[in-house]
């Protein structure tokens, strides 16, 4: 089973899986889509090269990350003139299998499956969303962004007339591990959960697991953690005497 989340997973930087395939570290697949955003962005610009020190601004990541990061790609760049954008850009496609579009699948049109599937971001990032499922006949018939919810029951042979590479979670907990299953006995091999729980899966089935909760508590942390160290630099204030700034603390 793996159960991949942002910054974790194993791979050996230098090891190979295929003959012109890197067996990239977890945490520099998960920054190739920035630098792949950042870089469409500036040959949209017209920029044709772009220094280090500019992309890994772009992309929000320190220069010297960046650089190793594509060295794992076998770009390093020219001195004095950066990296040349367009062959960059075919590079990390390559690498990220964003050559064709890939199918996609959507179980669970609710609230938040809905909003997916009139995503129309995807498609410029390399997807297709071709297919929405759900179990609630309220839902199954209806159309959205033109394609029609089927029942869950009919997810095989979907899958294999459609030939869906990823399947898309977006139900309650209580449903997400039997969606699972059936996305597993279908085929399907990669699954994006959105669903707050962690799946069972088997061995060489890869999920991503996007729980907004999850982010929003992190959030709530550096909240509470500078709330806490502004109270302790007013505090050393009134100890040593000094009035607070008039608005604050009275």
């Amino acid at each position: 089973m793996s159960q991949l989340s942002p910054g974790t997973g194993s791979g050996s930087p230098g090891a190979s899986v295929g003959p012109d395939f890197p067996d990239l570290p977890e945490a520099t697949v998960a920054r190739l889509p920035e630098y792949l955003r950042a870089l469409s962005n500036l040959a949209e610009a017209g920029n044709d090269t772009v220094s280090s020190e500019a992309l890994a601004a772009a992309a929000g990541v320190n220069s010297a990350k960046l650089r190793k990061d594509l060295s794992h790609l076998g770009s390093y760049g020219t001195r004095g003139v950066g990296y040349d954008v367009a062959l960059l850009v075919g590079q990390i496609e390559h690498v990220l299998g964003l050559t064709h579009r890939r199918a996609v699948a959507l179980v669970g049109v609710g609230n938040l499956g809905h909003a997916l599937a009139g995503y129309a971001g995807f498609g410029s990032r390399g997807f297709r969303i071709t297919a929405l499922f759900d179990a609630d006949p309220r839902l199954v018939g209806k159309t959205i962004n033109g394609l029609m919810v089927r029942h869950i029951e009919h997810l095989a042979d979907v899958a294999v007339q459609e030939a869906i590479a990823i399947g898309v979670i977006a139900t309650p907990a209580s449903a997400a591990q039997p969606v699972a299953d059936v996305l597993v006995r279908a085929g399907i091999t990669s699954i994006l959960n959105f669903a707050p729980c962690v799946l069972s899966v088997p061995d060489g089935v890869d999920v991503r697991k996007v729980d907004l909760a999850i982010e929003l508590q992190i959030l709530s942390f550096h909240e509470h953690r500078k709330a806490s160290l502004t109270g302790v630099a007013l505090t050393g204030v009134a100890q040593n005497g000094v009035a607070p700034v008039e608005g604050v603390g009275g």
